[in-house]
């Protein structure tokens, strides 16, 4: 049986952690530093830190908080927002990131998946993808980009195979519909991606109790279980969770 992952994500703006609904309506969550410490002394596996204006703002990943965001933390943490070149990510990597996460500009130029993994490994690349349903999309979902700002016409199912077959290590799978909004992950998009791909997937967007992250892992097949909202405000620790995932009969690290 897969060991599951749990990973807190932040989001990061104006180098603040912030936190919406269906990408909309952000709430300022904290310090980033300082919330990835919390998450590291709570047993996290892993930590995503997204620059989610970088791509639309075309302006660079806050190195900075990057920087002193590696100091503090000792569990691997993927970074991504505004990675448009293997420079990019090797700039990323030498401030103590573990991985990268590429997203718009992946979709607006497909080759970078292929020149980073070629460069780094594909266990260094995640591509992190934002859909929606649409049913005029092939597979009932649509791929956005610019932090779900822009419609791209892409269906999800097509662009994530396509990933793999660059070079994506991994997925990093986000129902817009569904982010922010608690009411557990979109399982059917979870299961119809987990059956298509040959890498580790990253369930994110909705997760609101413990139960919906075991749901994650039992039902839609997903390796790794990505949270925000339910962390970065108090309503669960990454111990809870993995408390709950235990309970229901799933390996987790650390336990």
């Amino acid at each position: 049986m897969k060991t599951i992952r749990v990973i807190p994500c932040l989001d990061v703006d104006k180098g603040r952690v912030v936190k919406g609904v269906n990408f909309v309506n952000l709430k300022d969550a904290g310090d980033p530093v300082e919330l990835a410490a919390t998450y590291d002394r709570q047993g996290a596996d892993e930590i995503v830190f997204l620059d989610i204006t970088a791509s639309s703002d075309s302006r660079k990943t806050i190195h900075e908080v990057v920087r002193r965001t590696a100091e503090e933390v000792f569990i691997p943490f993927t970074v991504g927002g505004g990675i448009r070149s293997v420079e990019d990510a090797r700039q990323i990597l030498r401030l103590g990131a573990d991985k990268v996460s590429l997203n718009t500009a992946a979709i607006m130029r497909p080759d970078l998946i292929d020149e980073v993994s070629g460069e780094f490994g594909n266990q260094c690349v995640v591509v992190a993808i934002d859909a929606r349903r649409n049913e005029k999309s092939a597979c009932g979902f649509e791929v956005f980009t610019h932090g779900g700002r822009n419609e791209t016409g892409l269906s999800l199912l097509n662009w994530a195979r396509e990933s793999v077959e660059r070079g994506a290590g991994e997925i990093l799978l986000t129902s817009m519909d569904r982010d922010g909004t608690k009411d557990g992950f979109d399982i059917e998009m979870l299961q119809m991606i987990s059956r298509e791909i040959t890498v580790p997937l990253i369930a994110s967007g909705g997760a609101g109790s413990s139960k919906d992250m075991a749901d994650g892992a039992l039902l839609g097949n997903a390796n790794g279980l990505l949270a925000a909202s339910i962390f970065h405000f108090g309503e669960l620790t990454v111990s809870d969770v993995k408390k709950e995932l235990k309970e229901a009969g799933l390996i987790v690290r650390g336990g």
